[in-house]
């Protein structure tokens, strides 16, 4: 699925996530196990899908008057979302290849049915978004303020929050114990998740350039409030 080019950073992410990868896991080369130059490969699925005007387009930082090549944030989320997804094995910077089958076997091992559901809501499957999960807020102590807005990552389950909480902050290089702010029980948890990240985007809350996705400059009562309504029967 290749998204309309628009100039922005959110279709630098979605043509990263549902072109770039896809087109990468599907190269002969990569399903046959050979190491990689990532930056090497996402740039011939730029070539194949945008012209040399696109991708040199300069897009705008949130938050910011600086601007980057379009292209080099399309390279940034291949990375990145190839790290927080565990989608190649990393050999060396920059260097990857694709999971074997024993190291595949051996991850499934370990997923849980929540974590399947998880993923399948994320994905939007018809059959998983009528589950229902939980909607839950957290943050880290150094981030938290008693007045004011600040970083609050917004996400869901069908299992465990505090798993799910501690499973998302293992995978990542955090220097401190997450703190679980709130939690909602809700039908189709799927919907539910987008209508709150979709309501904070269109308010300007989503900390795009930030290293974790789904981060929002807000605050527990403006996340309740947005749950109430969107449950409200």
């Amino acid at each position: 699925m290749t998204p309309s080019f628009e100039p922005t950073r959110s279709f630098c992410y979605q043509f990263g996530r549902y072109t770039v990868l896809p087109e990468i896991e599907a190269m002969p080369q990569v399903k046959q196990g050979a190491e990689f130059r990532m930056v090497d490969l996402v740039q011939e699925v730029l070539d194949r899908h945008l012209t040399v005007e696109q991708q040199q387009v300069p897009v705008k930082k949130a938050n910011s008057d600086r601007t980057e090549r379009l292209h080099s944030i399309v390279k940034f989320f291949a990375s990145f979302i190839t790290k927080e997804t565990d989608l190649f094995v990393r050999v060396r910077p920059g260097i990857y290849r694709a999971h074997t089958a024993d190291e595949i076997a051996a991850a499934e091992g370990d997923i849980s049915d929540a974590q399947i559901e998880d993923a399948a809501i994320a994905d939007g499957d018809v059959e998983a978004i009528e589950f229902d999960g939980w909607v839950y807020a957290f943050s880290f102590p150094a981030l938290v303020r008693e007045s004011a807005p600040f970083p609050i990552k917004v996400g869901m389950t069908t299992g465990s929050v505090e798993d799910r909480v501690n499973t998302q902050c293992r995978s990542s290089a955090s220097f401190d114990n997450p703190v679980i702010l709130g939690r909602w029980q809700v039908r189709r948890v799927g919907p539910t998740e987008k209508a709150v990240h979709n309501t904070l985007k269109a308010r300007g809350k989503w900390r795009e350039n930030v290293p974790g996705l789904e981060w929002f400059d807000t605050t527990v009562a403006e996340v309740q409030a947005i749950i109430d309504f969107v449950t409200a029967e």
